[in-house]
């Protein structure tokens, strides 16, 4: 997956569009001065094209506001949320300087400059720093805010995906096998939620608890959207209701969940995030010896994806 939303457009107006079409569709010299004269300053205000692409155009909510809605939902606190921020950091600083994160492939530019590491991370950030940040989407009383919602930035990241035949007529050394997926819908406006919907429906055919699962990786699209997802399997009533379930699913252990941060410290470029779990997932696996993990994202437009894999005796490091 490749993505780059520091390159994202700058567009025009609807109204603007509509103008410069009427403009040149225009063949009359006296209908093309009247046209021209209809011009109007605002038509060259440009629209953000990352804002309108992560905007929901059904049901007109970005995806901070969805966001927004699930603090709502679960009272997710924004204490809570800028301390689960804080911890992204803090654990993507510790990865780094271990040397953990090995699968980044150093980048050279036509100056020579050499890019080793993600450099959205912030070790020194605290309570107290993040407290200051106004809401961005929903003012004065809003939860999320820059600080602890996922980054805008660039990347790209690949693995190569193989059958057990590929494997073995190709002598390869697989990091993970992969051995269930899920995608799943829910209403746009709780999109967060989505890793609930598709992580649930793969621990019933694989009749695996919640807790038996040693690593996770969800996708930090925003804090409170994680914090969400995991009060809703503790929640008896949207177990019960959305994921029918006879009762709460369980919690899942702070210290299996994105062990090494995630969006909110490394960067979210929207194409490549999906991938880019997997593999971190996978590594992770390996370096601490987990037999399992599950590795789920949340999706602009009401969706929801999740991959369980297993460590492979012997697999690629």
């Amino acid at each position: 997956g490749t993505e780059s939303l520091s390159h994202a457009p700058l567009v025009f107006r609807r109204e603007a569009v509509e103008w410069f079409g009427e403009l040149s569709r225009s063949k009359n010299p006296f209908n093309t001065v009247k046209k021209a004269a209809g011009i109007r300053p605002d038509f060259f205000k440009p629209e953000i094209g990352l804002e309108k692409g992560l905007t929901d155009p059904i049901v007109g909510l970005n995806m901070g506001q969805t966001a927004e809605v699930l603090a709502h939902m679960f009272s997710i606190s924004r204490e809570a949320a800028d301390r689960y921020a804080v911890e992204s950091h803090r654990r993507l600083a510790k990865a780094q300087e271990s040397g953990w994160m090995d699968e980044i492939t150093p980048l050279f530019d036509k100056e020579g400059n050499v890019y080793d590491h993600d450099d959205g991370v912030r070790p020194d950030t605290s309570l107290d720093r993040l407290a200051g940040l106004e809401p961005a989407f929903e003012k004065p009383y809003g939860k999320v805010t820059p600080g602890n919602s996922s980054q805008i930035t660039d990347g790209a990241s690949w693995v190569i995906l193989a059958s057990e035949s590929a494997v073995e007529k190709h002598n390869l050394s697989p990091l993970a096998r992969l051995v269930d997926s899920e995608w799943a819908a829910l209403d746009p406006r709780i999109m967060g939620l989505g890793p609930t919907l598709s992580a649930t429906p793969i621990l019933s055919r694989q009749k695996t608890a919640l807790d038996a699962v040693e690593l996770w990786e969800i996708n930090e699209a925003f804090a409170a959207q994680v914090l969400a997802c995991l009060a809703a399997w503790e929640d008896d009533a949207y177990c019960r209701d959305a994921l029918g379930l006879d009762g709460p699913l369980g919690a899942i252990d702070r210290d299996r969940l994105n062990v090494d941060g995630g969006a909110i410290s490394l960067g979210h470029p929207v194409g490549t995030s999906g991938n880019r779990i997997v593999l971190h997932l996978a590594k992770a696996m390996k370096r601490l010896n987990a037999k399992t993990g599950i590795a789920t994202e949340c999706i602009g437009g009401g969706q929801g994806g999740a991959m369980l894999l297993e460590s492979v005796e012997g697999g690629a490091r």
